[in-house]
């Protein structure tokens, strides 16, 4: 390494530090202002890991897919390089290189395991040359940023294109867009998918994104359809199918708000796991983790240990204890997303009291049209099992619109623009031993769990 590089990774450290002691996460500036001193500082660092770089990305799942494979390396006695705060642009993606790093630019570690967004790909593709790719999904999301479906399908293909000699993409046979990657030139796949016969009942009205063929535009015709438009599908116009899958999960038991059970097939063998995250995107999120650990020859036990051992990553399914009562954050960010976490939210037996923080940042997406393509009538139509629902963020007035336009009574809805006082107002509304249900945006979610932190109730975001 030239001295030009390792002063762009002192410079970098020291930066990660200021920022932290200022009380900030200082997860994407170090790296930004040590690409200016060093522009091909990424590529000098993503080259020493000893087993290579693994980049994970999709529009759903990411964070905590990456969670869980960094748990299954752990698990195999490997040391990881990892953006575990979820900083996936450039920058970001960078600082997690020079957190690993020594003062001398060297790093001492077994892998390098990235979470990257989509529309970063090519770029970061092109600099780390990842020995693995997993793609978890293709939703519509952020149309401020990604604009069609098929242009974000596109900007994953274009960084496939640069994974190192001899890579492998994992991808999701149970989505027609993710599987399609498969069919690109030079591109070794390994499918993974959920090998269940039994449907959820509440696949049919989530928000779908390709249940159209991809490639004669005829709708597919869907043996099973586990949520949205993923499930084992074929078109009877051009034949076009679902690829088997080599990493599936065949059967599931016990799936409830604490997580669920499952039996997981690999090339390697088979093995039962139990989750401690609940919901079924969760579940999909194991697979496409196991199959990355397939990819890079990790034992089934590790896979094992790795998945049963992972707990929610922070603002994702994350449970937390405020004095005598509890909180459940779940970031919300598409149509899709949130169908799922309402699914999850409405699986408890216990009444449900809501707070919906909303904001249109450039992390969140400054269009949130997305709201009126998610199922909140089925939230309305439970609304005998719902106590309050709290509006906040920047867009809060349009959250409590869209609520009232599903049906949802008035007297149950309440606008607080405030995320903070709206959490605080939550918490004195339920009773000791309740449950209240926070449901942000990206931003959002990063205010809320901030005011938590402060009061000590959970460790900053990137202590976690």
């Amino acid at each position: 390494m030239n001295l030009r590089s390792r002063m762009a990774v002192w410079m970098g450290k020291a930066l990660v530090t200021a920022t932290r002691v200022a009380g900030r996460g200082g997860t994407s500036l170090p790296g930004a202002v040590a690409r200016k001193v060093a522009p091909d500082l990424l590529r000098t660092l993503a080259a020493q890991p000893r087993e290579g770089v693994v980049a994970i990305t999709g529009t759903n799942g990411k964070t905590t897919t990456a969670k869980m494979l960094a748990s299954i390396c752990e698990a195999a006695g490997w040391d990881v390089a990892h953006n575990r705060a979820g900083a996936n642009l450039i920058s970001g993606v960078t600082t997690a290189f020079i957190q690993a790093a020594d003062w001398k630019g060297r790093i001492h570690r077994s892998v390098g395991l990235l979470e990257i967004d989509e529309a970063t790909m090519p770029r970061a593709c092109q600099e780390v040359r990842p020995k693995v790719a997993v793609v978890t999904n293709f939703f519509r999301d952020q149309l401020d940023r990604f604009g069609e479906l098929e242009h974000t399908v596109d900007l994953v293909a274009r960084g496939l294109a640069h994974l190192a000699p001899g890579g492998r993409a994992v991808l999701n046979a149970d989505d027609p867009n993710c599987a399609r990657l498969g069919q690109r030139r030079g591109v070794e796949p390994l499918y993974y998918g959920l090998q269940v016969d039994a449907a959820t009942a509440e696949a049919a009205s989530q928000a779908a994104d390709a249940r159209h063929c991809v490639q004669c535009g005829h709708p597919y015709e869907y043996r099973v359809l586990h949520y949205a438009h993923l499930g084992d599908y074929r078109c009877p116009q051009c034949g076009h199918r679902r690829p088997e899958p080599r990493v599936y999960v065949d059967r599931l038991w016990d799936v409830d708000a604490r997580g669920s059970s499952m039996r997981l097939v690999t090339p390697e063998g088979a093995c039962e796991v139990r989750l401690q995250i609940p919901g079924l995107y969760n579940v999909y999120n194991a697979i496409a983790a196991a199959a990355g650990a397939v990819a890079l020859g990790l034992p089934l036990a590790a896979i094992r240990q790795g998945l049963e051992t992972t707990t929610s990553q922070f603002g994702r399914m994350e449970m937390i204890t405020i004095g005598d009562r509890q909180v459940f954050m779940a970031l919300v960010k598409n149509p899709a997303g949130f169908d799922s976490v309402i699914q999850t939210v409405m699986q408890a037996e216990a009444r449900k009291n809501l707070v919906i923080a909303i904001n249109d940042q450039y992390a969140d997406g400054t269009d949130v049209s997305w709201l009126w393509d998610v199922d909140f009538e089925r939230l309305a139509g439970h609304q005998s099992e719902i106590n309050f629902v709290i509006c906040t963020g920047v867009r809060a007035e349009d959250m409590a619109v869209r609520l009232k336009y599903a049906g949802m009574d008035p007297a149950k809805l309440s606008v607080e623009k405030d995320p903070e006082r709206a959490v605080k107002q939550g918490l004195r509304y339920i009773q000791p031993g309740d449950l209240l249900y926070i449901l942000p945006t990206y931003t959002a979610m990063l205010q809320i769990r901030g005011l938590i932190a402060r009061k000590g109730h959970v460790k900053k975001y990137w202590e976690v």
